[in-house]
């Protein structure tokens, strides 16, 4: 008997059970610029509870958010904003 699933998954894969752990949801974020507002934006928004990670994005002006739960959009704005950068709404 085999470990993997009929579609080809391996039942002992601990990367597949961490990658689809959580739900990501990009946003569009204006003003920032450098690393500072990577770190900034990194910290405050990881701070917020069932956030399990973010990645900031320079060069698209994207920050992905991946969380326990269905994000609070208006609680991330708010986060975004009282750091000094605005959040524009999700990415399409």
């Amino acid at each position: 008997m085999s470990c993997c699933t009929p579609d080809g998954n391996c039942s002992t894969d601990t990367a597949t059970a961490e990658a689809t752990e959580g739900a990501t949801t990009v946003y569009d974020v204006s003003g920032m610029t450098c690393g500072h507002c990577k770190a900034t934006l990194t910290k405050e928004i990881g701070a917020l509870d069932g956030v399990l990670a973010v990645n900031v994005d320079l060069e698209t002006g994207q920050v992905a958010v991946t969380s326990s739960g269905e994000p609070d959009d208006a609680l991330l704005a708010k986060v975004v904003d009282d750091a000094g950068y605005e959040l524009t709404g999700r990415a399409a």
